[in-house]
């Protein structure tokens, strides 16, 4: 199953970063003799209610949409990584206030709290990446917190502390190795979770603003006309589908590898 997962996520991004040297048509282009066009020879996938080529903008928004979920979650895993890693170590006040930081976080939930912020900015892809970063780093902090703890009370740990070695030393020598499957397995969590979270905030009009375009986008523009007009929506929502369905299916597969190293360890 994970060969499968992997084998579709690289159609996909195939699919979107290089579909435009393969299929030439202008995503923007507005048709008025092909309005809402169901799938045919000449347009694959169909047309929306500009006339514009559903097949076109489906590579054109996957870019933005793969971009924010990569980004966002690299971004998020890796401040969890450094907070987690740190309250584990460190513990004390830097423990404390962690702990404090993010029920403060876990207080609103991170779907309001997205929508809390982007209310205020005009979103673009860099902005999303940022929000949904800032409200995306609590879980991995907290599961690489637990993990820094086991690894503390480790005797070689308390043996490096006893000869006084480089606190960073030991952080990026001794606990990244050991906390990379869980950074690993958070961050494949994490971009089918962005990328669900902006299709959500763009079928809402709270998203990527045109003339830019996401998956999202593309979705929410097919919701007044779905009754006359599946295409609009389904094609969209089957790539969020597919990306979202294989990173679930490859992060149980390194949680699973996780756990057996754990057992044998």
């Amino acid at each position: 199953m994970p060969k499968v997962s992997i084998a579709i996520l690289f159609c996909i991004f195939t699919f979107s970063f290089l579909g435009s040297f393969f299929y030439g048509v202008d995503p923007y282009a507005l048709q008025s003799n092909s309005i809402l066009t169901p799938p045919s020879f000449q347009h694959l996938l169909g047309t929306d209610r500009l006339g514009r080529d559903i097949l076109a903008r489906l590579i054109e928004g996957g870019k933005i949409s793969l971009i924010i979920g990569v980004g966002s979650a690299f971004i998020a895993s890796f401040i969890g990584l450094i907070l987690g890693s740190m309250a584990g170590y460190f513990r004390g006040v830097v423990d404390k206030s962690f702990i404090v930081t993010v029920d403060l976080f876990l207080t609103f939930p991170t779907f309001f709290l997205l929508l809390a912020l982007v209310s205020y900015v005009n979103a673009s892809a860099w902005v999303l990446i940022i929000i949904i970063s800032i409200t995306g780093w609590m879980t991995t902090a907290r599961l690489i917190r637990s993990e820094s703890f086991s690894i503390t009370t480790q005797p070689y740990i308390k043996i490096l502390n006893i000869a006084k070695v480089s606190k960073i030393k030991i952080l990026f020598k001794y606990y990244a190795p050991l906390l990379a499957p869980i950074y690993f397995v958070s961050f494949t969590f994490g971009v089918g979770g962005a990328i669900l979270a902006e299709s959500g905030l763009s079928f809402l009009g709270l998203g990527i603003v045109a003339p830019q375009m996401s998956w999202g986008t593309i979705l929410s523009g097919g919701k007044e006309v779905i009754e006359i007009a599946w295409w609009v929506s389904f094609f969209p929502g089957l790539m969020i589908f597919l990306v979202t369905f294989s990173l679930i299916n490859i992060s149980n597969f390194l949680q699973q590898l996780t756990n057996q190293k754990q057992i044998q360890s």
